[in-house]
């Protein structure tokens, strides 16, 4: 009993401190679209530039997330936690002093280097520290946080600069993550995972397998199909969210009136509804065990939202119930995704996985903005809902096809 107990505060602790982690590296997805009006005005910049800023945060991060999970089956999860909070703080104090286009975009370099490292930090941490039973309701807090951070983003970037201006509003940020990292580092203890071991288990797992055959390519896990479906999903979610998060507000106004600082906060609804999906998720997804139908009925009600938002005739007064039921629908698919990619995860490759899986993330966080900036330029603010549709459409059948040809593994 005492035993079970001690495990399972165990548990509690280590969720918390990686989630906390994982909701701050969310807030920084969005500290810098809400100042979007703000950047525009004072350096003079079109839509496409500022979406350029996104893109080019993402596609860093995404190279970063690649090559971070080698780096955390190499020397452990924690050292690299620690590095890349560190750089997003430095990112949001470059974003403070910037005096023009280029120091925005050596910010977002610095800020996409150090957002890169929390996937496969976050699961390889989850994977080897948290009891089997407890997987499905970490996974869940894991993604509740992320959406928060999502939500806190807008609301408290935006009303600082209302009431001081975009520069103190980035110094906040930066005064936010700091802190955080002096709480992780309070808890290190907590966080560190015994890289020597794992090699160890794994080895003796794959020679216990297959006796006298030399180990697989560190590569070998590229040569699953499985991972690269997931990569796929992935890369189509969030083409679609962060379309969604960076240029809804400057579409709501064009189509419908909405002002802009409206619409900002329309994305913390969005991101509210999210957590609240991402614990029914959990329930979901450990109860049901069927991440293929839970998949493709929020997505169907999703875009179904979509293209409604985006026939231009929906009463205003609708709008933020709508974005509520978007993010809702978007955190319901979260535990599920994460349950899926641990089922397709070899032994041993957790960070790795995870690295190229979820790097899919940061590409499609970096595509999206990019082309829509271009459509929002062009006065064309009904295409972003339209290009969500699109990209959601293009999720629902990887999903199937992940479930329909993997068997659960440990990782």
């Amino acid at each position: 009993m005492t035993v079970a107990l001690n495990r399972r505060a165990s548990d509690v602790r280590v969720i918390g401190l990686i989630s906390l982690a994982h909701g701050s590296s969310h807030f920084f997805h969005l500290v810098l679209p809400p100042m979007f009006p703000w950047l525009k005005d004072a350096f003079a910049l079109s839509y496409a530039e500022l979406g350029l800023l996104m893109s080019v945060f993402f596609v860093v991060s995404c190279i970063a997330q690649a090559a971070s999970g080698f780096l955390v089956d190499r020397i452990g999860a924690r050292p690299v936690l620690f590095g890349g909070i560190s750089l997003l703080v430095l990112a949001a104090l470059v974003y403070s002093q910037s005096n023009g286009y280029a120091m925005l975009l050596l910010g977002a370099v610095i800020a996409g280097c150090g957002n890169g490292i929390f996937h496969p930090v976050d699961y390889t941490l989850i994977n080897h520290k948290v009891s089997p039973p407890n997987l499905p309701y970490a996974y869940s807090m894991h993604g509740v946080t992320g959406y928060l951070g999502w939500a806190a983003a807008p609301a408290l970037m935006v009303a600082i600069a209302q009431f001081a201006d975009w520069r103190i509003a980035f110094l906040s940020a930066a005064l936010l993550e700091a802190s955080i990292l002096v709480i992780l580092w309070l808890n290190k203890k907590y966080l560190l995972d015994n890289v020597k071991e794992r090699h160890e288990n794994t080895y003796a797992s794959s020679q216990a397998a297959h006796p006298g055959v030399a180990q697989e390519s560190p590569f070998a896990f590229l040569k699953l199909t499985a991972v690269w479906l997931c990569w796929i999903f992935f890369f189509f979610s969030m083409a679609s969210t962060s379309s969604l998060q960076s240029f809804a507000p400057s579409a709501l106004f064009n189509i419908y009136q909405v002002p802009i600082d409206v619409g900002s906060y329309y994305i913390t609804l969005l991101a509210l509804g999210s957590a609240g999906g991402v614990l029914f998720g959990g329930y979901l997804a450990a109860r049901l065990q069927a991440p293929e139908r839970i998949v493709s009925s929020c997505l169907s009600v999703t875009i179904a939202m979509c293209l409604l938002l985006g026939t231009g005739f929906i009463p205003v007064v609708l709008i933020p119930f709508l974005f509520i039921g978007l993010g809702f629908g978007y955190g319901v698919v979260a535990p599920s995704r994460d349950l899926l990619v641990k089922s397709v995860t070899p032994k041993g490759v957790a960070g790795r996985v995870y690295g190229i899986v979820y790097s899919g993330i940061d590409l499609g966080a970096a595509v999206g903005p990019f082309i829509f900036g271009f459509f929002m330029d062009a006065g064309l603010p009904k295409a972003l809902f339209l290009g969500i549709v699109l990209f959601q459409l293009m999720i629902i059948p990887t999903v199937f096809k992940v479930s329909a040809g993997t068997t659960p593994k440990t990782a």
